[in-house]
């Protein structure tokens, strides 16, 4: 049985909180300064170390920040899309300064290997590089012209929009919806993750800094206050959430009073199938390895079930098992660590007994890796990864989305059992197919119910830009990346001209 690490004591952390706070995540709000009580960011690889603080807004400061935004979205959505792009160009090279020291600064709040939270802080000047290029299509409107007169179909920006990020990849999840609905003309107010708050809100308040006062807004805070406060605020137009499905129903809820329109990236319970076609080089297995385990198993469409053809699934396991246990489990600073711990308790002890829970099934749990430092183990969230076989395809490690680091293998016999199994899921996420002959797996990735179906691969980069991503059934509504994302964004508006209305329904009008 794995023990469970123990939290510091108040006074440890006040104590620690005072020589090793490195950033506050404050409210970032049109250049004002908001008083509020905090809360210590901890450091899941070191649990006595306070690496920060966050605000705790509340009810009166959501509302000021609305009416903040609301005043901004006057000016910001007034611009032209060429004008917001070449804004959103210049803050994105304000975003290229400082970002090792993000980096290191996400990695020590969020757990997870320091090349992980380079990508993560990286991807933000990217992504507002992206779409400041997609901003001018923005203003184009389709004209339509025939006998009976003319329309006119454009974009319009929807107002403050509310931006909800979870605390795996957060600077980059956040940015991959703040840029579309900057680009559509969108003032945004961002609630970060109490779990992570810190790297995004210093990026943010270096964003916000280079755009129109209350343009770009952040409110730290508790979900169940500051994020449903922001979800039930009527000035509120969009809610753009990423995180579980539990947690997107509340979200639901929260913006159904004011009909507020919601886009949902929820979570996922991915299959890969590998075919017997697959070829298992090694290539192939540390792509499967990384695709599993990558932030410690915390990312919402890696491979949480492979189902395996039994022909080679004796041979998959043996390959499998082996790279995986080439993992080394660390402090995500350390380079020789491959994974860090989870990202926090709750997460911890819900792998903790899921693992727990899935032995008492009967099926084999392969601990694998090695840990970097057995001196620390328990002060952090550490787990070592591990593979499991012999489980029945009703158990609860099959079912769920675990989020950390183990994933069920389970053999299959023709294409009909695999892909009933990777579709007895309530989520719809993300799927994958491995064979070397990719029209075959390309055919049975049309009939898998995910938003997206990778082949041969099935991990952060699989998705691309040029690409909508979005979930089926319990993964979510609506559709990111590219223009989808803009539209989710804006409101369509038909402007009609029509002179002769004689031929409209009803008697004629004389």
């Amino acid at each position: 049985m794995t023990a469970v690490p123990q939290t510091p004591s108040a006074s440890e952390a006040a104590v620690r909180s005072a020589a090793d706070t490195t950033w506050t995540a404050e409210v970032v709000s049109a250049g004002r300064k908001y008083e509020a009580e905090t809360a210590p960011v901890v450091n899941p690889a070191r649990l006595g170390e306070t690496v920060g603080t966050y605000a705790l807004a509340g009810t009166r400061i959501v509302d000021e920040v609305v009416q903040n935004a609301l005043a901004a979205g006057a000016v910001w959505g007034s611009l032209t899309g060429v004008e917001r792009g070449r804004l959103m160009h210049t803050a994105a090279d304000v975003l290229e300064r400082d970002m090792v020291s993000r980096a290191e600064l996400l990695t020590r709040e969020q757990g997870k290997v320091l090349w992980e939270s380079e990508l993560d802080v990286g991807g933000a000047p990217r992504l507002l590089r992206y779409y400041a290029d997609l901003a001018p299509a923005v203003d184009e409107e389709i004209v339509v012209r025939d006998e009976r007169g003319t329309t006119v179909i454009r974009r319009r920006p929807m107002g403050p929009t509310v931006v909800i990020v979870p605390w795996n990849y957060p600077v980059y999840l956040c940015m991959m919806v703040l840029a579309p609905a900057l680009a559509a003309g969108n003032p945004v107010i961002v609630k970060p993750s109490e779990f992570a708050p810190l790297a995004l809100t210093k990026t943010l308040a270096m964003l916000a800094s280079t755009l129109p006062d209350g343009v770009v807004n952040v409110v730290p805070g508790l979900g169940s206050e500051a994020g449903a406060a922001l979800v039930s605020h009527p000035g509120v137009r969009k809610v753009l959430f990423t995180g579980g499905t539990e947690t997107g129903r509340e979200v639901l809820r929260g913006a159904a009073g004011n009909i507020t329109s919601v886009s949902l990236e929820l979570g996922g319970n991915d299959p890969a199938i590998v075919l017997d076609t697959a070829g298992l080089d090694d290539r192939l297995i540390r792509e499967i390895r990384r695709s599993v385990y990558t932030c410690t198993g915390q990312v919402c469409f890696n491979i949480k079930r492979l189902y395996v053809q039994r022909g080679v699934y004796d041979e998959f396991v043996e390959k499998f098992r082996q790279a995986v246990d080439e993992i080394v489990v660390g402090d995500g600073l350390d380079p020789a660590s491959t994974i860090g711990p989870l990202n926090n308790r709750r997460q911890f002890e819900s792998v903790t007994a899921l693992l727990q829970s899935t032995r008492k099934t009967g099926a084999r749990v392969d601990v694998l890796g090695r840990r970097l430092d057995d001196t620390d183990w328990d002060n952090g969230y550490y787990l070592l990864p591990s593979v499991v076989t012999g489980i029945p395809h009703e158990s609860a490690l099959v079912s769920c989305e675990q989020f950390g680091p183990t994933v069920p293998v389970i053999p299959f016999d023709d294409i009909e059992d695999a892909v009933r199994m990777a579709n007895d899921t309530e989520y719809g996420l993300a799927a994958s197919v491995w064979s070397e002959d990719a029209e075959h797996a390309l055919a049975v990735g049309r009939r898998i119910d995910a938003g997206s179906v990778f082949v041969n691969s099935h991990r952060v980069g699989s998705s691309d830009m040029t690409m909508p991503f979005g979930g089926m059934k319990r993964s979510g509504l609506g559709r990111n990346h590219g223009m989808w994302a803009i539209d989710e964004c804006s409101e369509l508006q038909a402007l009609s001209h029509r002179p002769d209305t004689s031929a409209f329904p009803g008697p004629a009008v004389h």
